[in-house]
């Protein structure tokens, strides 16, 4: 699975990197840089709309704000989406919690690397977290779903939330945890975002394992959701980075 990323780019870089057309993200949404992302939490998610007033105008790509933890939009209570921070490629395009957003609400969620935690062997070994990213830095371009639930309470208050596409992990990184994120080509940017195809299996053929990944240990201070900075993502003393793909 994955439970924490770090999340530091600002809006302009991703309006680059992603060549976003549009950004739904007023000044009071703007996130600072996070290197303990936890469920919950808001994150920069990019997606591809249809206007609501020129419905059959094309398409565009925008720069949202999400909260990681999808809720259906069937839900009668939005905590249900702290247990829905991932969602299995081999079930989401049929489960009910995810499956109509699999076919209409595809999205990328942007992310500098991501942690995982390895349980050594013993009674007492303590967890020891890795910090997992591409080889020589870059965004990291994770596949999610994203949600729209409306408050039965007020109907005009909407919740936007998403979630994390995982794969069984590769042999090379399944020896830190047996689950990781799928992620998208800038090639299949368009298609996998595109709201108009619908072909599940197309759509999954579009996700890879394998980005040219990295990981070193990190500090224990991660485990605290509540602690932050760009300390967290630094390798402990005399650790070295080991090439995944």
């Amino acid at each position: 699975m994955c439970g924490r990323y770090g999340a530091s780019w600002g809006v302009d870089d991703l309006v680059a990197e992603f060549d976003v057309a549009s950004v739904d993200v007023p000044v009071t949404e703007r996130l600072e840089p996070d290197w303990n992302v936890a469920p919950t939490k808001p994150v920069y998610a990019i997606v591809t709309r249809h206007s609501r007033e020129e419905p059959e105008a094309p398409a565009t790509r925008r720069l949202v704000t999400l909260q990681w933890g999808l809720v259906p939009f069937w839900a009668k209570d939005p905590k249900v989406g702290a247990r829905m921070i991932n969602a299995r490629i081999e079930t989401a395009a049929e489960k009910p919690a995810f499956r109509e957003a699999f076919a209409k609400r595809r999205c990328l969620l942007p992310a500098d690397g991501y942690y995982e935690w390895y349980t050594p062997e013993g009674p007492k070994a303590a967890k020891q977290p890795f910090f997992i990213h591409r080889r020589g830095g870059g965004t990291l371009a994770m596949a999610g779903l994203y949600e729209f639930w409306r408050n039965p309470d007020d109907p005009s208050a909407w919740l936007r939330t998403c979630t994390i596409l995982t794969t069984t992990a590769t042999d090379a990184v399944g020896y830190i945890h047996d689950r990781q994120p799928l992620f998208v080509d800038p090639a299949a940017y368009a298609t996998w975002l595109d709201p108009d195809t619908t072909d599940t299996a197309a759509l999954t053929d579009l996700l890879t394992a394998g980005v040219n990944l990295e990981a070193y240990p990190v500090s224990t201070a991660v485990n605290n959701h509540r602690n932050n900075g760009v300390e967290l993502i630094e390798p402990l003393p005399e650790a070295e980075p080991q090439l995944l793909f």
